[in-house]
């Protein structure tokens, strides 16, 4: 008899669910096998030599599209079927996308290792290991940086800046976005929801959560829900994530899969210290604030993962080569995006940031608009700027190039005007 893909996702998810989940009776859902979540009534061989066929038309197309690149015919067809299912899936994104740069996501933690003889020639290649032996290490000591510790922008002739710092995180007691369905994501948020209780009775955090979840089934209403209108003050405010399900990237790998179930995010009383829910990432956790100091949003931030992460029935993934464990395969590592908001008229003169990414490049660091990738520099010359690396680097690592980067932009800048 010929399996269908309804058939097949939903047993995928069955199987690759938490064992905890299983034995507690959860039932699995729609299937998702087909492009961006959905459901295709067809025997799995059709679709295997569809998606085999593809693929080495994107190879041939798109040489620079790493999934493409590195998954072969002879590797997907040694797997076990249920392996090629989930490989499948971690995969589409990239053929159905050919012009993707890395062109897959994990789906389960495990991912990493159970695919490891596709995963680490896209990591090392993405993340420039020509040696194929690198390790990633775990360091946020920056007490060897700066100034014991201390990297203020005064010292460089900046006044107040605006700085962000931020890393993925995923459980390792579930899925990876891509593999959630609906059930799952309601479950992940209401696990997520008695860590944001510890911290709102944490003086140092309180806060509020704002969840977009329409209710948590059966009838079950969700009492951190919001209005239309506030979602939008929060995505205007930068403070919540835009609907996903717009990505088309996202929307084909799953991760945007039974929007907005699931999704949400804390913000603490200050409004510094933010977790995402539900994005790429099951968890976006990050400090941001206004000043001169980029220890500060650093400093709170490794204090804010590990309060976190000592609360009961949290632990965060990892991998032994690859270090915190990301759904996609380019935030590996750190998970961390450090950035700050810095003015440089002369040299965006013209309303263009060509110099600047002229400079920044060779010293490892992007160049963005205010919005984020893809948007305008500011109307005053006001960039993002931020160090690209995220494997194979340390933390104190991120937080020193990019304080040694502004100094050399400042310079730079000054030398224009002259």
């Amino acid at each position: 008899a010929l399996l269908l893909l309804r058939s097949i996702g939903a047993a995928t998810r069955r199987q690759t669910r938490p064992a905890s989940d299983r034995q507690a009776g959860r039932q699995a859902g729609s299937g998702k096998m087909g492009a961006g979540g959905s459901v295709e009534q067809r025997p799995v061989e059709e679709v295997r030599t569809e998606f085999l066929t593809k693929l080495e038309e994107v190879k041939a197309s798109h040489p620079n599209n790493l999934c493409a690149k590195h998954l072969t015919k002879e590797y997907f067809e040694s797997l076990s079927e249920d392996d090629q299912k989930v490989l499948y899936q971690c995969c589409i994104t990239g053929i159905q996308n050919p012009d993707s740069n890395l062109g897959c996501y994990a789906m389960k933690p495990s991912d990493y290792e159970t695919f490891k003889p596709f995963f680490d020639k896209v990591i090392r290649e993405y993340h420039g290991d020509e040696t194929n032996e690198k390790k990633h290490i775990t360091n946020w000591d920056i007490s060897e940086v700066g100034e014991n510790g201390v990297l203020d922008v005064t010292k460089l002739g900046l006044e107040e800046l605006s700085m962000r710092v931020r890393v993925g995180r995923n459980l390792k007691s579930y899925n990876l976005p891509g593999l959630m369905d609906k059930e799952e994501r309601i479950k992940f948020e209401q696990t997520m929801l008695e860590a944001f209780k510890k911290l709102q009775e944490n003086e140092a955090y309180g806060g509020n959560i704002y969840s977009l979840t329409p209710d948590f089934g059966e009838g079950v209403e969700n009492p951190n829900l919001i209005t239309d209108e506030k979602y939008k003050e929060l995505v205007d405010a930068h403070i919540m994530f835009k609907d996903m399900d717009a990505d088309p990237y996202l929307k084909t790998a799953g991760i945007s899969s039974d929007w907005p179930y699931g999704r949400g995010c804390y913000v603490s009383e200050d409004g510094q210290f933010i977790i995402w829910f539900g994005e790429e990432d099951q968890l976006r956790i990050m400090c941001m604030k206004k000043g001169t100091k980029l220890n500060e949003v650093f400093d709170r931030l490794n204090e804010g993962l590990k309060t976190v992460e000592s609360i009961d029935g949290i632990e965060f993934a990892t991998n032994e080569d690859y270090g915190y464990v990301t759904s996609c395969p380019s935030n590996l590592g750190t998970g961390m995006r450090a950035s700050v908001h810095i003015k440089i008229p002369n040299l965006t003169k013209g309303g263009t940031d060509e110099k600047a990414k002229e400079i920044c490049g060779p010293l490892g660091l992007s160049v963005r608009g205010t919005g984020g990738e893809h948007t305008p520099i500011g109307e005053d010359g006001t960039v993002d700027i931020s160090p690209r690396a995220r494997l194979f680097i340390q933390e104190k690592e991120i937080i020193a190039f990019l304080y040694s980067g502004i100094e050399k932009l400042m310079e730079a800048e000054k030398a224009s005007a002259e």
